[in-house]
């Protein structure tokens, strides 16, 4: 078998500790689930991925010291990505005779500082601020304990082929989820494991039960989703970290993010060698008004208002703040925000099951909230959910809209011939098989054997969003351990996924006014709008991108959870 191996003629690279790559579909068969040791620096795990495309090798050796790479721009047409992530005609290197600096660590300090110096005075103008949490007030009063939001004094390149086809996956996602949130029986059986170990999505589950019992039917479907993703370094594959259908935040501060770097390279651009015409521009928050506007309109009654949920204390309200400016000087939208709470004290189904909050009709809910257990205190927060869902408001998103984007769902979706279940073009079906990672149930106790013996190419992943959640290297083997010693369902409230081992760079970040430089891995999130009514496809657009960056030391991701700061990119 070492010979077969050696045969796929796979490269291994010289400055990450793992990598993978795909082999055909009759090659899963040929292979028995093994390990196979190399050399003492060397080792090889085969996995299989998801059986329709075949079985991945992944490859580790042992920990070198990471050179960033400097080699990332090339000469390239002008970028014509679709109308969301709309960029003006970009120049090429010959036409701009500029190249490019992408390590950061080498800029002059003094450049450095008046950059910085720059961006937090073009931050604080321009509305690119969250609230401080060291100030008691600021995530419940406006304009108290204000804060620069923590982000990339400069942009992250980012290749323009994986760009556009991150682009072009946005629509098809917003299809898949609509068509995943009609079939009630799937969402039902496929989370029915899941919901005996995890209580949180047993009260979705219940609630989508419910609606299913009185056959209440979302005749108007309105979706505001992010399909986030990683760069694999070693195969340059673009891979799916997770795709979220409630509460994708920082589509108003990510197109200040956009502005902002661009701001920086009009001036300082000939000094780095990095044109602002390479950044993107980024309408997120545009497209995303412009969404729950049409959705406003859909319902058709003008003197209904638009709901934003949101949590108790919100230090991201300018994110949202951004929405409904857009909403009320574009549209006329009158929005208002509620907590949960308070949707219980205000709110009541009137006869016609139209929401009323406050005495007024509700047209959209849209949730910034309601995504994780600690938003559901009481069964006051409960109640204001299902009060919700019985209501003739439109729901961004539904309870199935919800319920398609957990993980447990993600997982199934990748399985063997589970697309074609929801989807008839087979273009796009290999289309969003592509940016598969490996995704596998605990049940597989091939994989749960390979991961208790390699728990540094796996992570463990719960029914949860916000960041903060998952499970990384040796705590995914005792988890499994004391998972298999106490043999009960608690492995059902989680997915195993492929460890995505993406590109270090030198970055400077900006946190609480200060700059510092360190080491740094990207993730690339594409919004995407979606809005039907019954059988008409209103809008189905990419609707602009968040790019977030860590610390390559760090495991998790989010920016609200404290782990990120927020990007933009560089086509190269």
């Amino acid at each position: 078998m070492l010979n077969q191996i050696k045969d796929a003629d796979v490269k291994m690279g010289s400055a990450y500790s793992s990598c993978s790559c795909s082999l055909s579909t009759h090659t899963l068969h040929s292979f028995p689930i093994t390990k196979i040791c190399g050399s003492k620096s060397q080792s090889i795990l085969v996995l299989p991925l998801n059986r329709s495309h075949g079985i991945r090798y992944i490859y580790f050796q042992k920990p070198k010291k990471i050179v960033p790479h400097h080699s990332f721009y090339s000469s390239s047409l002008p970028v014509q990505p679709p109308r969301s992530g709309t960029v003006e005609e970009m120049a090429t290197q010959e036409e701009t005779n500029i190249s490019p600096t992408f390590d950061y660590h080498g800029i002059d300090q003094g450049l450095l500082q008046k950059m910085a110096y720059d961006a937090l005075v073009w931050s604080s103008l321009h509305g690119l601020v969250i609230g401080d949490k060291s100030v008691e007030r600021s995530g419940k009063v406006p304009a108290v304990g204000l804060v620069h939001a923590p982000l990339a004094l400069l942009p992250t390149p980012f290749p323009e082929s994986q760009w556009r086809q991150a682009c072009e996956l946005a629509p098809l996602f917003n299809k898949l989820v609509d068509q995943v949130s009609l079939d009630g029986k799937f969402l039902q059986d496929s989370l029915s494991r899941t919901k005996k170990a995890d209580s949180f999505t047993a009260r979705l589950l219940d609630i989508h039960s419910k609606m299913l019992e009185v056959n209440k039917k979302e005749e108007i479907r309105l979706g505001l989703h992010r399909s986030d993703y990683m760069l694999d370094e070693q195969t340059k594959s673009l891979l799916q970290i997770e795709l979220n259908t409630i509460a994708s935040s920082f589509a108003g501060l990510s197109c200040l993010v956009t502005e902002l770097h661009r701001n920086l390279l009009t001036h300082y651009g000939e000094l780095l060698g990095l044109d602002s015409k390479r950044i993107p521009r980024n309408t997120a928050s545009i497209q995303y008004a412009e969404a729950l506007a049409k959705a406003w309109q859909e319902y058709d009654n003008p003197r209904a208002v638009l709901l934003f949920v949101v949590q108790p204390e919100e230090r991201n309200m300018y994110d949202q703040h951004l929405l409904s400016t857009v909403l009320r000087e574009s549209y006329h939208v009158a929005t208002i925000r509620k907590t949960l709470a308070e949707i219980d004290q205000d709110g009541e189904l009137l006869p016609d099951n139209t929401l009323s909050v406050d005495g007024q009709a509700v047209a959209v809910i849209y949730f910034r909230a309601g995504y994780t257990p600690t938003d559901y205190p009481s069964e006051s927060e409960w109640r204001a959910r299902l009060l919700m869902e019985q209501s003739s408001a439109i729901k961004c998103p539904s309870i199935s809209y919800h319920l398609a984007g957990t993980k447990k769902i993600q997982q199934e979706l990748a399985k063997p011939g589970i697309l074609e279940r929801f989807l008839e073009n087979q273009d796009d079906i290999a289309k969003l098989r592509e940016c598969f990672a490996g995704l596998w149930s605990l049940d597989d106790s091939d994989i749960a054997r390979k991961a208790i013996e390699w728990p540094k190419l796996f992570v463990m992943k719960p029914q949860r969003e916000g960041g903060g959640n998952n499970i990384y290297g040796d705590d995914v083997r005792e988890t499994l351990l004391r998972l298999h010693k106490e043999r009960n369902e608690e492995d059902a409230a989680y997915i195993l996924m492929q460890r995505i081992f993406p590109l270090v760079k030198n970055t400077v970040l900006m946190r609480g006014g200060c700059s510092f430089k360190d080491q740094a891995i990207s993730e690339l999130g594409i919004f995407g709008a979606y809005l039907r009514n019954k059988d008409k496809v209103i809008m189905n657009d990419q609707s602009g991108y968040l790019m977030r960056t860590k610390i390559s030391s760090s495991n998790e991701g989010g920016v609200a959870a404290g782990f990120a700061v927020l990007d933009s990119i560089y086509l190269t």
